[in-house]
């Protein structure tokens, strides 16, 4: 399949699985794959894994947030995650074969499509960021829709496509290209939500702590659990496992219990190790392995498509 690319978009919805089957329906009548779908009410986001033609995503995340504009409105929403908008962010994942520029190309034209439908403006970032300033995604979403909304309102943080101002009910969308990530959570017990920051803090290469970690502490009340949530954007060189002994390591130093991880989305078959099921990861099982999950569109291993991440 030429072209083909992974996309995990990101949706602020995980307490209505009405408007989740809605989301879900969008994706498999468009022509694109739907790989997995994680949803958290706590977090009260979704995550949703495609795969497919570039033309195919388009019409895909399109799908997505015609459903999402019209069943989601932020006024009225809480969660636990951070988010700026109703269909919050688009990562566009090239896969070995696929062309990065015409990747950032599709992340301009669909942000440039999801305005002109929809009226909400987009920020680009990764490698389709227009200003360097945005290339990391936490640089502009961590105002959060309520404060980001006050800001452009005075003429600062002005979304790169679309605008000046937020959709009223559905925000902002963030756009952009990234390589092969792994979101992964690790729930603790026996502890105050100070110690998942801590943690968090501790971890996070902007700490010092470990290549390609972001991380944030949170409290989830449904659960009665903390988590240290992060994001591994080098799974391949720091592996899945090295994260999860690290933060078991420095929770139990402060007091706390580790009670499992978990996945959120796939991950790549090299950064799970040779062992994979002996990490904690809740549910663990091969249809969380990315490769996996791409069989059935490259073909069998001697087919001669590949299908490796880049």
């Amino acid at each position: 399949m030429a072209g083909l690319a992974e996309c995990v978009p990101n949706v602020s919805v995980g307490r209505e699985p009405a408007v989740l089957d809605l989301l879900e329906r969008s994706v498999t009548d468009s022509g694109a794959a739907l790989l997995d779908t994680h949803s958290d009410p706590d977090h009260n986001r979704s995550v949703l894994t495609l795969a497919g033609g570039l033309a195919d995503i388009r019409r895909a995340v399109l799908a997505l947030a015609r459903v999402a504009v019209r069943a989601i409105d932020l006024r009225r929403h809480a969660g636990a995650h951070p988010r700026v908008g109703v269909l919050d962010v688009v990562p566009i994942v090239p896969l070995d074969g696929t062309d990065l520029s015409a990747c950032v190309g599709e992340a301009h034209t669909l942000g440039q499509r999801i305005w002109e439908q929809f009226s909400v403006p987009v920020y680009l970032y990764g490698r389709a960021a227009s200003q360097p300033s945005r290339e990391r995604l936490e640089a502009v979403r961590r105002f959060g829709f309520e404060r980001l909304s006050q800001m452009v309102g005075e003429g600062k943080m002005l979304p790169d496509i679309g605008g000046p101002t937020l959709h009223e009910s559905a925000g902002a969308c963030f756009v952009g290209v990234r390589d092969i990530m792994v979101a992964l959570n690790v729930a603790l017990g026996g502890c105050s939500v100070a110690v998942a920051k801590r943690v968090a803090g501790q971890v996070r290469e902007r700490g010092g702590g470990l290549p390609g970690v972001k991380a944030l502490g949170l409290y989830l009340e449904s659960a009665g659990e903390v988590q240290v949530s992060m994001n591994v954007t080098k799974p391949c060189a720091t592996p899945i496992g090295t994260v999860i002994d690290v933060v078991r390591e420095r929770a139990v130093s402060m007091g706390a219990t580790f009670l499992h991880a978990e996945l959120v989305g796939l991950a790549p078959r090299a950064a799970l190790g040779p062992d994979p099921a002996a990490l904690g990861i809740r549910g663990y099982g091969p249809a969380m392995v990315l490769e996996n999950r791409l069989a059935g569109l490259c073909g069998p291993p001697d087919s001669g498509r590949r299908c490796r991440p880049r």
